[in-house]
């Protein structure tokens, strides 16, 4: 006799390869450990077809996980079965305001990119098809799910890559709001009893593979790499479940702090050591005899001294990195990390050069020989 499916708990706006090798891969991990979590409704708000491909496959997809993990390779497949089904937004709002009224619902996850966080000057008022921005469509749903249930309101836990990020959708849910006159009463409930939970997401899911047998029959294949990270300020209004890459720290800007001056950091300087060299990828450079060791001299002798006391578990998370970045399977090119790269020497490496000076009155040599061209 097969199982009662599990009942339709989380909303979840976006379908793409990040949210499906990050989000969704955790959920149904907690579903196979017998958590209970429930099943995922993707809203689809942009015409890429992956409602329909989601809908017919029945909701399973398979994950590729590819990588080093401590010194050894990984290259494993998973069958990922949290998602229920996907809903155009644009062709039936109605099927997703009728998941927002359900009471098994508990959570809203989103992944809408940065260019997500912004409003739309046609949302002038709440009518019925959809609401062209993110912003706008959240503050409908839940809207509707204030008039249907307001005594169960839900979490709402955004994965865009922007500090803050809970605190900043519900600014921009409340400036909409005003544009729409909304009563007094569900501002107060915005406010006061819906979770927005501020969060730091860090998983390389770099799409689908070149080349796999499975390609022919899952149009939803991706791949992933094995490390994964999803930082949840502490709340118990937030339904989130055990997982190994999930931490629930009281505030997530020490986990950010962590990520920009040693990961990202690193990509920076690796940008500006090794380009002028012909090196076209992260794994040529850390593999590169001479550049290798520079960059771990680098982050041991002058980034990490200047967070230790600001960041949690920092030498454990710099060597994750350097795994990271000799991944066998991934292609990382330094043309891409290299976009705006003028802009992130001046909020990922110059703030380590002058604190280094502050802390030890000394000169971090290895970053002046990267950051001279900008004194």
């Amino acid at each position: 006799m097969s199982k009662a499916p599990l009942p339709e708990t989380i909303l979840q706006f976006g379908g793409g390869n990040f949210l499906r090798g990050f989000v969704d891969v955790f959920v149904h991990e907690a579903n196979e450990a017998g958590h209970g979590i429930g099943r995922i409704v993707v809203v689809q708000s942009t015409r890429s077809g992956v409602a329909e491909t989601i809908n017919r496959q029945g909701g399973r997809y398979h994950v590729v996980t590819r990588g080093l993990k401590n010194g050894q390779k990984v290259d494993q497949v998973q069958e990922i079965t949290s998602l229920s089904r996907a809903i155009d937004a644009e062709s039936d709002w109605a099927a997703v305001k009728a998941v927002a009224a359900s009471p098994d619902l508990r959570m809203i996850v989103s992944n809408t990119t940065e260019a997500g966080f912004v409003l739309d000057p046609a949302d002038t008022q709440r009518t019925a098809p959809a609401p062209r921005s993110f912003p706008a469509k959240l503050l409908d749903v839940l809207w509707y799910r204030y008039e249907q249930l307001p005594e169960k309101p839900p979490a709402i836990l955004p994965c865009e890559l922007l500090p803050k990020n809970g605190e900043k959708l519900l600014q921009l849910v409340l400036q909409q709001a005003t544009l729409w006159n909304a009563p007094p009463q569900l501002i107060d409930w915005l406010q006061g009893r819906c979770a927005w939970g501020n969060s730091l997401v860090d998983r390389i899911v770099s799409g689908k593979p070149a080349e796999h047998p499975l390609l022919a029959t899952d149009g939803l294949l991706t791949v992933t790499e094995p490390f994964a990270l999803w930082a949840v300020e502490a709340d118990d209004r937030i339904p989130l479940f055990p997982h190994p890459a999930i931490q629930r720290p009281a505030d997530t800007g020490p986990y950010e702090l962590r990520k920009v001056r040693s990961l990202n950091g690193a990509h920076t300087a690796l940008v500006a050591k090794v380009i002028p060299m012909g090196l076209h990828t992260v794994r040529e450079a850390v593999q590169h005899p001479q550049v290798g060791p520079w960059l771990q001299r680098l982050l041991s002798e002058e980034i990490v001294p200047t967070i230790r006391d600001r960041v949690p578990d920092v030498d454990a998370f710099v060597a994750d990195t350097l795994e990271r970045f000799a991944n066998p399977f991934l292609e990382h090119k330094l043309s891409s990390i290299a976009l705006n790269h003028e802009a992130k020497l001046k909020t990922r490496l110059v703030p380590t050069q002058q604190e280094y000076v502050q802390r030890f009155a000394k000169r971090p040599v290895l970053l002046d020989g990267i950051l001279s061209p900008l004194s």
